[in-house]
């Protein structure tokens, strides 16, 4: 099935950087571990956005976008990373 028609989604994971503490993953840790899950040896909690664009953009241009909402809303640089996932509309995530 061809894709031409198909809009873009784009995956965008957020989480602290490795140099903030993260006291609600430390939470979640505790409790998995009170719930008999000893192997558990961290856990980290993140953000995850899921955003649909138009068919007829260019994957560059659906990328460059999608970066600057990050940049300008969705991420706080101080503290937090993000990658993305850029996919075809009904394409399945790797």
């Amino acid at each position: 099935m061809p894709l031409k028609n198909k809009g873009w989604i784009v995956e965008v994971f957020v989480t602290l950087k490795a140099s903030v503490l993260d006291p609600q993953g430390t939470a979640v840790q505790r409790a998995l571990h009170s719930m008999g899950y000893t192997s558990l040896t961290g856990a980290r909690l993140g953000k995850y956005f899921r955003l649909h664009f138009i068919p007829g953009l260019h994957r560059t241009e659906v990328e460059k976008q999608a970066r600057r909402m990050c940049e300008k809303l969705l991420v706080n640089p101080v503290i937090e990373q993000y990658h993305l996932k850029i996919n075809r509309e009904g394409k399945r995530s790797a």
